[in-house]
């Protein structure tokens, strides 16, 4: 199954943008099918160029305006990139220390948050509830920095700040009333200045700036633009994306209060790429220590490396990060290989919520050199690459299976089978796992499909010291059996790829 797929190695600058016989513009129409996004565009950096940003779909479904290079995105957890900037910005100005208390510039806070460090913040690593899980909490309404601190100042902290880390919306909002407080502007301002103004991104603002972008109401002319015929202006429009419930309405736009340095940017994937080159260019955070103090992994107290701060997630391949996730109504993903021989970065942003990335992005970077691919057969394996060890990575999907009570039939550990052979193996382990309910009906249509059943997950550590995360394409597997169209194929396809982003991400679901 190993493969690589060409003889020469595709280096940076090749004109072949395919990837194990598809192009980038298959990869993404066979997924848009598959997850039913209305619209997307995908940006790629091959620093300090952005040679591909491409929309495909419709940004506004009901408007029928289309996905387009400017087409303005909720940014979601992306914004946390840009509130840790905003950290170190300041921090590089002498305006304050990793290791403050927050409570030093924010003195009413409740007295078991006084000993919570900046750092801590950052990384996740305060033990502060997530105000998000509230009762009474409303997405969709103004919240001023007091009440949303309300929410959970009664809270216990979840553990000792600094000893384990669960991400938490609370963390970053106070990082942005520390900027606030210390830099004596809003966020917002402070922000726009020294980011998005500096870097001179026309496409990118917060929710409270979308009036001041210039786009045609279409909704008035049978949802055909009229204004560009007459007015340049309107050549080319930056117009904010929209997405709609099952019932067909429109999902509200989340204020810029309510997840203040969080999930508050909107801005094109051409924007997000341009940020993000001037990010590992080092326009924005000027030293490299810093840079690491934000974009490495770090040490709990215990000795375990946690591969994870300010939203982003590390992985043994060198140099990789990504940061991504889901607001109601869209989905967005940022991966970056900032080793020097690669330096490409893949922007997707969508108009579904609750989409995964990961696996489409790792994909669509192997179609730009073969040093990014998983040098596995992406065709026939859903590969997901880990950011723990094996032996952490069966743990955590051993839970969330007993957490959805799926049981698991069989576990095999070859590395230690080797072992008891004399012979030598890296980790390699398989859980075998399933419903009868499930898989039953599979074999109802065709008794043959039962030697691909139970469903089975690997995991295994490669010779770079990765962890990676596989199983069989589960339509494609049915195809072989004229089940691809079975209602279960779906349903069992999603479940596996729900179990090994979970047990995958630093940052699980």
């Amino acid at each position: 199954m190993n493969t690589r797929e060409h003889e020469t190695v595709k280096m940076r600058g090749s004109a072949d943008v395919s990837y194990l016989g598809r192009t980038v513009d298959e990869m993404i129409w066979e997924f848009m099918e598959q997850e039913e996004i209305p619209g997307l565009t995908l940006a790629i950096v091959q620093a300090p160029y952005i040679p591909r940003v491409v929309g495909y779909g419709l940004s506004d479904p009901k408007q029928r305006r289309l996905a387009s290079a400017n087409t303005l995105w909720p940014a979601g957890p992306i914004s946390q990139a840009f509130a840790a900037v905003a950290v170190m910005q300041l921090h590089e100005d002498g305006k304050l220390q990793m290791d403050d208390k927050a409570s030093q510039f924010i003195p009413q806070l409740p007295e078991t948050w006084q000993e919570i460090t900046i750092l801590q913040l950052l990384r996740h690593a305060s033990g502060l509830s997530d105000y998000r899980a509230s009762e009474g909490f409303d997405l969709f309404r103004q919240w001023s920095f007091q009440n949303l601190v309300d929410l959970v100042a009664e809270e216990p902290l979840q553990f000792v700040p600094g000893s384990s880390v669960i991400q938490s919306a609370t963390n970053f909002l106070l990082l942005t009333e520390v900027v606030e407080r210390v830099s004596g502007k809003s966020y917002h301002d402070f922000v726009t200045e020294r980011q998005i103004e500096y870097l001179g991104l026309r496409h990118t603002g917060f929710c409270e700036d979308l009036k001041d972008f210039v786009y045609e109401d279409v909704s008035l002319t049978e949802n055909i633009h009229q204004l560009f015929k007459k007015d340049g202006t309107y050549i080319d429009p930056t117009e904010p994306a929209a997405s709609y419930d099952e019932q067909g309405e429109p999902v509200p736009r989340i204020p810029s209060s309510v997840l203040r340095g969080f999930s508050d940017v909107w801005a094109s994937a051409m924007d997000i790429s341009t940020w993000d080159i001037a990010l590992a260019g080092a326009v924005l955070i000027h030293d490299p220590e810093n840079r690491a103090l934000v974009y490495a992994p770090w040490q709990l107290p215990d000795g375990r490396e946690f591969p994870a701060v300010a939203g982003w997630q590390f992985y043994k391949h060198r140099g990789l990060m990504d940061i991504k996730g889901s607001i109601p109504g869209y989905s967005m993903f940022l991966s970056r290989f900032t080793d020097a021989a690669e330096l490409v970065c893949v922007t997707l942003m969508a108009n579904k919520e609750d989409v995964d990335f990961t696996n489409l992005g790792r994909r669509i970077a192997g179609a730009f050199g073969d040093l990014l691919s998983t040098n596995y057969d992406d065709n026939k394996l859903y590969l997901l690459e880990g950011q723990f060890s094996v032996d952490e990575t069966v743990r955590q999907l051993e839970a969330e299976l007993a957490k959805r009570e799926i049981p698991v039939f069989a576990k095999f550990d070859h590395a230690q089978n080797a072992a008891d052979a004399g012979l030598a193996l890296r980790p390699t382990t398989v859980l075998v796992f399933g419903s009868p309910k499930v898989g039953t009906g599979l074999m109802q249509a065709d008794q043959s499909i039962s030697l691909e059943l139970p469903l089975k997950i690997s995991v295994w550590e490669d010779e770079a010291g990765s962890t990676w995360l596989a199983f069989p394409r589960i339509a494609t597997m049915a195809s072989d059996y004229g089940l691809a169209q079975h209602p279960a194929v779906s349903k069992m396809e999603q479940l596996m790829e729900e179990l090994v982003q979970t047990a995958g991400n630093a940052y699980a679901k």
